[in-house]
């Protein structure tokens, strides 16, 4: 079987207890769910940070604890952080970036989320980018729309992101990308053409997390994702119970594709971090 990163996104910043009970929120909570998710075969954990009122945060310190746990207890697994977050301050969005994480998710250009914007200006994302390459964090870019691979080919053109570059299409989100195979074929065509040494891959929001998984392990996506930032159900009649049973859940979907989890050595080839 051919390994395939499985990242665990495992917060978010919209997803609150009243919603799941398990979704953790405090650094304690979110490393121990981490460890959880890592013991169930994800390679790579994507990172959001809260306030203890549940409310999204991007105080640097949160993330460095988390981190500082996840290295004691998952061995070599990937950290990323978020450089998003709802309701956040732009001007703090690279804060977190002092910790010199493994990667760091990046949004290429503004994209409607649900009845609001995710804003992401180009001197915004353009900043960030330069941000990371100097602190020695890998990108990977978070394609919410079409214009943001070409914004991505343009940060390679500049030299602030390696053509080596991790491409996550993101598809469920109401009012951006829609969950459809013949977008995410012209979207995997379009990063073919545009950013021919990037790895790949896809995720769904919500009820369509499992079939866009499929989807993309079906045409030889690298890495897919799950966890209780994106979808909070393991079932539409149950509740996940915490992001090890989502991870769970991904490994019997990559099975299905003659694929399995890949540990953290060999997703870090595989993402061109080793």
């Amino acid at each position: 079987m051919r390994p395939v990163v499985v990242t665990v996104a495992i917060t978010g910043s919209v997803a609150r207890k009243a919603d799941n009970p398990t979704v953790p929120i405090t650094p304690a909570e979110q490393i121990e769910s981490t460890h959880a998710a890592y013991e169930a075969g994800a390679a790579l954990a994507h990172i959001h940070v809260r306030g203890d009122d549940e409310s999204p945060s991007l105080d640097p310190d949160r993330f460095g604890q988390v981190q500082e746990g996840i290295r004691r207890h998952c061995p070599d697994m990937i950290v990323q952080f978020s450089t998003s977050g709802g309701g956040c301050d732009p001007a703090k969005r690279g804060a977190c970036l002092v910790h010199q994480p493994d990667m760091a998710s990046l949004t290429a250009g503004s994209v409607n989320f649900g009845e609001g914007v995710y804003e992401n200006p180009a001197p915004l994302f353009t900043a960030l980018a330069g941000r990371m390459r100097e602190t020695g964090v890998r990108a990977e870019i978070e394609v919410f729309d079409l214009t943001h691979l070409h914004n991505a080919r343009r940060l390679v053109d500049e030299g602030l992101i390696t053509e080596e570059v991790h491409v996550q299409f993101v598809m469920g989100i109401r009012n951006a990308l829609p969950p459809d195979q013949h977008l995410l074929d012209l979207l995997l065509a379009q990063t073919r053409r545009l950013l021919p040494r990037a790895s790949w891959g896809a995720f769904g929001i919500g009820r369509f997390q499992s079939t866009v998984m499929g989807w993309a392990l079906a045409r030889g996506a690298q890495g897919v994702r799950t966890g209780l930032e994106d979808n909070v159900r393991l079932t539409k009649e149950r509740l996940a119970d915490g992001n090890a049973d989502l991870v769970r859940l991904a490994a019997g979907i990559c099975a299905e594709h003659g694929a399995r989890p890949a540990t953290p050595a060999e997703a870090r080839a595989l993402l061109h971090l080793s």
